[in-house]
């Protein structure tokens, strides 16, 4: 049971979170009788218990309408109510503008409006409250029984709104239906201006002169060029870090004498030929 149970509350955070905009961490205002059953039954820390059934991080918050009407109550006979005057004191307090105080209940309805603009999700134990809240968009109300809370399925009237809304967005708006009926004039009269410069002779002359001007126009406009210009880079020398240096001679004549010489030697050394000794005896010495 316990599974079924979160994977319902997850199932029904997803869907006002994806339809209505819902955030971490989730705003949870706290009615006082809501406040009063914690306590009762001893379900502390609260804002953990709360994360815990809608897996996010909670803040938790009051009014002062509602810090009111605790006091006013009988405290002497029902020590719990003190306790739970307490508990309230320490929660943030939601801004309510009221210069008389009000009954808990009119105020978050009044805090709540009628699209919810703070996303806060209401926790109470007055049926009728949550009641009205389920009928206005992007509300979701949790309640206590006993040591359990539990999150309220969205409404009929909430998953119809989401509807609606998904339809309308489909459709075109006033303002874009017009847009699109004078799109369609322009094209009609540009098809007709072209269709009496074919018969004239000059159409696709005059057509492509006036393409030519707005575009020329436009790029001026916008500082463009009409052209991409790129950058040829052009041959250079090669690195002279990588070059050996040329040797520079004193006597030229001596150089070029001294290669004839040595390419007078180079043909001598290749004519000569290489003689074999095989058939001579060595002489033997006279004893």
């Amino acid at each position: 049971m316990r599974v079924k149970k979160q994977r319902r509350h997850r199932k029904i955070v997803r869907f006002y979170t994806a339809c209505y905009g819902l955030r971490q961490p989730y705003k949870v205002l706290c009615d006082v009788n809501f406040v009063h059953h914690l306590v009762v039954n001893r379900i502390t820390p609260a804002d953990k218990a709360l994360a815990n059934i809608l897996g996010a991080p909670v803040m938790l918050f009051t009014t002062k309408c509602a810090i009111s009407e605790l006091k006013k109550q009988d405290l002497r006979h029902v020590p719990s109510h003190s306790q739970a005057l307490e508990a309230a004191e320490s929660l943030i307090t939601a801004r309510c503008d009221h210069e008389r105080a009000m009954s808990a209940d009119d105020c978050i309805m009044d805090i709540i409006g009628q699209n919810n603009p703070e996303h806060f999700l209401v926790a109470t134990q007055h049926a009728d409250l949550r009641e009205k809240i389920l009928k206005i968009p992007g509300v979701p109300a949790i309640y206590a029984l006993r040591t359990a809370l539990f999150l309220e399925s969205p409404s009929a009237a909430q998953r119809q709104f989401v509807k609606t809304s998904e339809e309308q967005r489909l459709h075109m708006t006033d303002l874009e239906y017009e847009m699109l009926t004078k799109g369609t004039k322009n094209m009609s009269t540009t098809h007709q201006e072209k269709d009496r410069s074919d018969e004239d002779g000059f159409g696709d002359q005059n057509l492509e002169v006036q393409a030519v001007a707005k575009k020329h126009t436009a790029r001026k406009g916008l500082g463009v060029k009409d052209k991409v210009q790129f950058k040829r880079k052009k041959a250079k020398g090669p690195n002279p870090l990588s070059c050996k240096k040329k040797k520079t001679l004193k006597n030229p004549d001596l150089h070029s004498v001294q290669e004839r010489k040595d390419g007078d030697a180079t043909l001598r050394s290749r004519k000569k030929r290489n003689r074999s000794r095989k058939g001579k005896r060595p002489v033997e010495a006279d004893g």
